[in-house]
């Protein structure tokens, strides 16, 4: 496509999360819209490497391939939070950032017979017995699930220490564990919780968007309109390996944004409550520039910085 780099082999699209899970969703998405659309004249694979909160993935796989364009992962605020939370010992700056994709914003969501009835219910209890509360996250502490869970507890002046947190290197064993009774909240990515809503196992008490979702989170409110101030994401994105030339990015950057046109890509969008954030280049290097610098400030306001 553009002349100057194609894939000599098949590619290799690399996921953090088992089949199913909040990674494997996009990259299975974005696989799909580059074989629809006949971007990549060769086989297109998608690689689960679970584990560790999903930075196996680029310790055991991505970072076997230096400079290699034919392997590249799909990437989320973690590789920064995961750093700054004391978690891992590398960051985004130790690889090739290409685009970030989609947002997804978390769905705070308990059984559908619990007694916490709405975002108020669990304000009070973060309010008044913290402690109590037992929540259920994927895929690490300091990431954008557990920044909005502590935010919420500091704006009821709780300890955000206090919370038991249960985390997990994917949202459906997060989903899991509510539906087991052993956790009373999971703070997963919206998309994470539609199977489990649909068979009337969970309720979602609240979103983090800035207005509410569509499809089946049209009835769910905000946070905002509930009085709390948590407007927060997680995008998804695509990264490659250490070292990557120019030549096999501008690739990428180019079936990136040709898939993300596709029909099939869209249709993903709306099933899925994806919020379309396509950046590249130097827009995408601002944009995470900007987020680290939020991300110090407000895990250090919540004494969950580390690094």
């Amino acid at each position: 496509m553009t002349g100057t780099w194609q894939p000599a082999r098949g590619v290799q699209i690399v996921a953090g999360t088992p089949p199913g899970g909040g990674l494997d969703r996009v990259a299975r998405a974005l696989a799909k819209a580059i074989g629809e659309a006949h971007l990549i004249d060769v086989p297109v694979e998608v690689v689960n490497v679970p584990g560790d909160g999903a930075r196996r993935a680029w310790t055991h796989c991505i970072d076997n391939h230096p400079g290699d364009g034919h392997v590249i992962g799909i990437s989320s605020p973690n590789l920064v939070t995961d750093y700054l939370a004391g978690l891992a010992n590398f960051e985004h700056n130790k690889y090739t950032p290409i685009a970030t994709l989609v947002t997804e914003y978390i769905a705070f969501a308990v059984r559908s017979d619990s007694s916490l009835k709405s975002g108020d219910d669990l304000l009070a209890r973060l309010r008044d017995d913290a402690q109590g509360v037992t929540v259920a996250l994927s895929t690490a502490l300091g990431n954008p699930n557990h920044v909005a869970l502590a935010k919420l507890t500091r704006q009821v002046a709780g300890d955000v220490n206090a919370p038991v947190i249960r985390v997990f290197d994917t949202a459906l064993d997060a989903i899991a564990d509510v539906i087991a009774g052993r956790a009373q909240v999971c703070a997963v990515t919206a998309a994470s919780v539609i199977a489990e809503l649909n068979a009337g196992r969970l309720r979602v008490l609240a979103i983090t968007a800035p207005a509410r979702l569509a499809g089946l989170f049209a009835n769910v409110p905000t946070w905002t309109e509930q009085g709390a101030d948590c407007v927060i994401g997680a995008w998804r994105g695509v990264t490659g390996a250490a070292g990557l030339a120019p030549a096999p990015v501008k690739f990428w950057e180019t079936v990136i944004e040709a898939a993300t046109r596709q029909p099939c890509w869209r249709d993903d969008l709306a099933r899925l409550s994806w919020s379309p954030l396509v950046q590249t280049g130097a827009a995408l290097r601002s944009y995470l520039e900007a987020e680290r610098a939020e991300f110090v400030a407000v895990l250090g306001e919540l004494g969950l910085l580390k690094a």
